[in-house]
């Protein structure tokens, strides 16, 4: 029943009614409130959806009948699912507008586990009933719904997929099997893999198999390789219609091998000519290479014969060594020839060299020599005597040093 509003108007005499008494009037407003007297019903006692597995959203509304007020609380319909949802894969809510049920898939549904579901709803109000009513059998109603099955894409299992190799394998050797699997159990669907993102083109995968094999040389010093680790893609594909794809993910952890020579830095140092600390400069092996092929480092004088009357290098650490002056040398540009061996096994050496500039101080300048001028070596310095004053040479074991001229 609706809200009723009534007005009465209400007249007060004197004198038992007299004609000659005195009247008043009054007006009084009676409204009629609805209860809820009603239960809600629903229009049907079966409903029926059909869902894509692996679908969300609304499936089928839901239609009630309820003969009070309506916008009232003894109108307004509360949904809930009595049975057969076990794993919550379905929720009902109210809409606001018409008072329906939206009955919603909230977690997609699969085909291949169960291709059918029998939910049971019941509508209550929000208001409570009066006493002497009861909700009845049409209070609840049964949904069928449906799930249609849709192609799905393979699976890849484990992903990521995690393997440790070692860098610079031979071309060719085995990296991992990627595995893939098809939702659709109840379909016979064949499986073709393929890359998907190899950076740095080192892989290859065979289409039928899965099996991943190096295609070039693994390098763990690679820009593509981060914290030891290397990142391709691959994609699965069945042959269902249409077909559908699947995406893995493969990471290779890089075992680090002794494939880089190690290098001194810095490679220019200053000496003053007249200088009476003799060290010339504090060098540092560096190398691209992990522990144990790298560090501690030998640093030593190249194996050209006389070095060791003008040079010294002794070590100071695991990394650093300091070279140092037995005599002073005029102002010139001398390339100092250093060997620097890692810890590999077996080890790896680098010869290399240190550009050391001996030159002229002031308390406010220093003055060397210009990087422009001819090598030559010992047989032609020995023999021409111009060449040995330009170069400006005091003993014969400094010319077993290439000479910068000034």
């Amino acid at each position: 029943l609706p809200t009723t509003t009534y007005e009465l108007e209400i007249v007060a005499k004197d004198m038992a009614g007299s004609e000659v008494g005195l009247t008043g009037t009054a007006t009084a407003t009676i409204t009629i409130t609805d209860k809820n007297d009603h239960a809600p019903e629903f229009t049907h006692p079966l409903f029926e959806a059909r869902v894509h597995e692996g679908s969300r959203g609304v499936v089928v509304n839901l239609t009630v009948d309820d003969r009070d007020d309506p916008a009232t609380g003894a109108w307004r319909a509360l949904y809930s699912i009595i049975s057969g949802d076990p794993k919550q894969s379905f929720e009902v809510q109210t809409n606001p507008d018409n008072n329906e049920g939206m009955l919603s898939v909230v977690k997609p549904l699969d085909y291949e586990t169960t291709a059918f579901h029998t939910l049971l709803i019941r509508v209550e109000n929000e208001d409570p009933l009066v006493p002497d009513v009861g909700y009845g059998p049409s209070s609840t109603a049964t949904v069928h719904v449906t799930v249609e099955d849709i192609n799905e894409g393979p699976v890849f299992f484990p992903d990521p997929l995690l393997v440790t190799r070692m860098e610079n394998v031979p071309v060719g050797s085995f990296v991992a099997s990627l595995n893939a699997s098809d939702p659709d159990v109840l379909e016979i669907q064949s499986i073709r893999y393929a890359v998907l993102s190899d950076p740095a083109a080192w892989l290859s995968v065979n289409p039928v198999r899965g099996t991943v094999n190096t295609s070039a040389s693994l390098d763990r010093e690679s820009p593509y390789v981060h914290a030891n680790k290397y990142t391709a893609l691959f994609v699965a594909t069945d042959n269902g219609t249409p077909p559908a794809t699947g995406t893995g993910t493969l990471i290779i952890h890089l075992e680090d091998y002794n494939d880089n020579a190690p290098f001194v830095v810095p490679s220019v140092a200053q000496v003053c000519e007249d200088a009476g600390d003799m060290n010339v400069a504090v060098v540092a092996g560096r190398d691209k290479d992990l522990a144990p092929n790298a560090a501690p480092f030998k640093i030593e004088l190249g194996k050209q014969p006389g070095l060791d009357k003008t040079w010294r290098v002794t070590r100071i650490n695991s990394t650093h060594s300091q070279i140092m002056l037995l005599q002073s040398l005029k102002k010139a540009n001398y390339q100092l020839p250093l060997l620097i061996t890692d810890s590999g096994v077996p080890p790896l050496s680098n010869s290399t060299e240190v550009k050391v500039q001996v030159c002229i101080c002031t308390k406010t300048k220093r003055y060397c020599s210009s990087a422009h001028s001819h090598r030559t070596s010992l047989v032609v310095l020995l023999s021409t005597l111009l060449l040995v004053r330009l170069c400006e040479y005091s003993r014969p074991a400094d010319l077993t040093l290439t000479c910068w001229c000034r």
